[in-house]
């Protein structure tokens, strides 16, 4: 059954490529464009049944923008995203704004023709697997490795962080005191409260921990910032 439908990819050869595929499958291509911008008053004067919007890059914020106002403006038209190998909020996002279907770029155009025919019935176009792999990253992601250098870093202050890096450069209190042009009595005070807040019991284990975390090159530019 033709499909009368749109190609709209940032790459004018692929969507040229598509749109003659399809046209060659008997359906009616209005227009295969390659906007860098413009791609949602192209698709709304011309209103498709359908538009095939390519995007390389599905979970970057803005990308479906064109698909909110083509929705808004023009809600009888069906749009099936064409995009790579989406991470759970590429998909997310472009069911929220709108979208009937998501086609990987690799599919075969016969699985791009079922989409589309699926789209313009009102049905959601997606390989069930997709969604199953898109659900279950959803509902068990996988944990990020703690950044125990930028958490060590938020608990001290600007002047602790100071004192740290000289502690790491082997200062003593004497040398911290005249770096930072304070009394040896607040300089020994800020290198206790530094040793306090990560947990340490000595100005080398203070050191250690830094330099293990990472915490040493934040603290550096921090202090230099």
């Amino acid at each position: 059954m033709s499909v009368r439908l749109m190609v709209v990819d940032d790459h004018r050869l692929l969507a040229e490529a598509l749109a003659s595929a399809l046209k060659l499958r008997g359906h009616r291509v209005l227009a295969a464009a390659a906007p860098s911008g413009g791609a949602a008053e192209l698709v709304i004067s011309r209103a498709p049944e359908v538009c095939l919007l390519g995007t390389a890059t599905p979970a970057e914020p803005g990308v479906f923008d064109p698909v909110v106002r083509i929705k808004r403006e023009k809600p009888q038209i069906a749009v099936v995203v064409l995009g790579p190998v989406p991470s759970p909020r590429g998909i997310a996002s472009a069911f929220a704004a709108g979208a009937s279907g998501y086609v990987r770029h690799d599919e075969r155009i016969e699985g791009v023709e079922r989409a589309m025919v699926k789209a313009r019935a009102g049905e959601a176009a997606v390989a069930p697997q997709l969604l199953t792999q898109s659900f279950a990253e959803l509902l068990n992601p996988a944990a990020e490795p703690d950044d125990e250098g930028a958490r060590l870093l938020q608990m001290l202050t600007p002047r602790e962080v100071e004192v740290l890096v000289r502690v790491a450069e082997g200062e003593d209190t004497r040398l911290i005191a005249a770096g930072m042009g304070i009394a040896p009595s607040t300089a020994r005070t800020h290198v206790q409260r530094v040793l306090m807040k990560l947990g340490v019991g000595s100005r080398l284990e203070a050191a250690a921990l830094a330099a293990r975390t990472g915490l040493l090159e934040r603290a550096g530019g921090a202090a230099g910032a």
